[in-house]
């Protein structure tokens, strides 16, 4: 059902009784957003998979997830979870730990080895996807479900981007990231590394590619402009996680600095507190301003990571880095002319992403912003025909793993719109069921299972995943948790409550029916459904009475 067909309900006060055309309002079964799909920037249906999970069926449960998205272990582990933020439980104890059984779910999935259920017809038309990020990669799956032969190139020497070089081991284990996009590869999709795209246009040609969508990601760092005399080893967030793969003799049991307030920042923190070293985090802005997300910061400071506001970087000199003093007034960060001196063996800056697009300026019609960005219309197109582009190459400080992956979803409905000459209509969205539309008249006291974590004191040790994961008991109780926000789940509230016999059921799976030949419009059935599923709207103006 449409959002628009849901008209406005009538004042249950302020009513008239009586069956057929008699009644000034009638039930009528409606599907509202539950709030944790709609804070989901991967669009994911998690209610949808979540009910499969409250059965056990983990299996439809990954197919389920695998509609919207191809990454469930890691989104289980990288994801900031909006979706938990919105949840109506945190109205009545704790959100449900979406993130875990979502993990759980992907987890099995690898384990089972289970596949990607879906059927395409091939289309014959050929997409490019520059960047195995999580944007580009999504973007590749998807056009995968949709027919479409998909080939990615990337400079990289692994599939993954910021997955790979900038998320580290004890947040993301390798071979969850490799098996995941394992899976994508085994549909067919072509992944060509070591490969840095110069010119797109004569990529597209050469490769006879259709369309192509560009999701290079932001692994480039802002350069900071300072004295610096070289006395202080000076590298930036990126080259810090390449060169710390291959030798990190340079940054064990070292005082480091590291300019930042974002999660690059906080990874790279306490990846040097694993090899020993004193890390300090600065940052030039106040707690408001610092892109990390609050319990990100906590983890850092619970490791041992000294976290500093209101101060930026001066100059580095004979060994130690100045620092000057900031305030932050209307939003805006200055200086206040009081310095501080730090001793520093190595600083790391990880301040302000950007993205290295320099090779699309040739393009015409390609409008690029300052920071790399580019512009893209309704269509998530570029000012080029037939090249797209999603992901952290469009403006906005919020990037994350989670928003590329969506990005990359929505492109590959649009590329298809685009490649089968039916442009890509985005439907209108139901209603969000706030946890005021409920009607809890059960108990649901039932607080979250939590994931166990290392000790801070012993996760400094080791690169081993410092979260655990849910088991199997865990994970589905969870999962019960859920309240099916808008959704009607079939508990016979009622068809158990109807005095009239009005409501028939029509079997597992497939909901109720009203017969309006019996219903009085005594809005019982609208007070006894706990996850607002049912609506009482006004009578239709010469309503037949008939079952519906």
């Amino acid at each position: 059902m449409a959002a628009n067909d849901i008209t406005k309900p009538v004042d249950l006060l302020t009513h008239a009784e009586g069956t057929g055309p008699q009644r000034s309002r009638r039930p009528l079964y409606v599907d509202f957003m539950p709030p944790c799909n709609s804070a989901c920037p991967a669009g994911e249906n998690i209610q949808a998979w979540m009910a499969h999970a409250q059965s056990g069926n983990y299996f439809e449960a990954f197919q389920s997830i695998l509609e919207d998205c191809p990454f469930p272990a890691i989104m289980g582990r990288v994801c900031v979870k909006p979706c938990e933020t919105g949840c109506n439980r945190n109205h009545i104890e704790t959100t449900v730990n979406i993130h875990a059984v979502e993990r759980y779910i992907g987890d099995e999935a690898i384990t089972q080895k289970w596949p990607v259920r879906y059927e395409a017809k091939p289309t014959g038309k050929r997409v490019l996807v520059v960047g195995a990020g999580p944007g580009g990669l999504s973007a590749a799956y998807h056009l995968a479900r949709l027919g479409h032969e998909v080939e990615v190139f990337d400079a990289g020497k692994q599939p993954g981007g910021l997955m790979w070089t900038g998320i580290p081991d004890y947040r993301l284990p390798k071979e969850i990231l490799n098996a995941e996009i394992d899976r994508i590869v085994n549909m067919g999709v072509k992944i060509r590394l070591n490969y840095k795209v110069q010119d797109i246009q004569q990529e597209k040609t050469a490769g006879n590619f259709d369309a192509v969508y560009l999701s290079i990601g932001a692994q480039l760092i802002h350069e900071e402009t300072f004295p610096n005399d070289g006395s202080v080893l000076t590298t930036d967030a990126f080259a810090f996680f390449r060169d710390a793969k291959l030798n990190n003799s340079p940054f064990l049991k070292k005082k480091v600095v590291v300019y930042g307030g974002g999660k690059l920042a906080l990874y790279l923190s306490r990846m040097l507190k694993r090899f020993g070293s004193e890390a300090a985090v600065y940052f030039p802005g106040d707690k408001k301003l610092m892109p990390a997300y609050d319990y990100e910061t906590e983890d850092a400071l619970a490791e041992g990571v000294d976290v500093q506001l209101y101060r930026s970087i001066s100059k580095v000199e004979n060994n130690k880095v100045t620092l000057e003093v900031t305030k932050v007034e209307k939003g805006k960060v200055i200086g206040t002319g009081v310095f501080e001196t730090v001793e520093a063996d190595v600083l790391i800056n990880a301040n302000k992403q950007e993205t290295e697009s320099g090779f699309l300026r040739a393009v015409s019609g390609i409008k690029i912003n300052d920071d790399g960005t580019v512009v893209i219309d309704a269509q998530r197109m570029t000012g080029q025909e037939g090249i797209f582009a999603g992901g952290d190459m469009l403006p906005g400080e919020n990037r994350s793993t989670t928003i590329a992956i969506g990005h990359g979803k929505k492109a590959a409905k649009y590329v298809h719109g685009f490649l089968v000459q039916e442009p890509y209509q985005k439907p209108e969205k139901h209603p969000t069921a706030g946890f005021r539309k409920l009607h809890m008249w059960y108990k649901t006291d039932a607080p979250q299972k939590e994931q166990d974590k290392l000790a801070p004191a012993e996760a400094v040790k080791s690169f081993e995943e410092v979260i655990s994961g849910l088991t199997e008991k865990e994970a589905r109780f969870e999962a019960q948790r859920c309240l099916s926000c808008g959704n009607c789940f079939e508990c016979d509230g009622c068809f158990g409550a109807c005095p009239e016999e009005a409501i028939i059921k029509l079997g597992k799976g497939n909901r109720y029916k009203f017969n309006y030949d019996a219903c009085t419009g005594c809005a019982v059935c609208y007070e006894q459904c706990p996850c607002h599923a049912i609506e009482m709207i006004p009578e239709p103006v010469n309503a037949v009475t008939d079952v519906k």
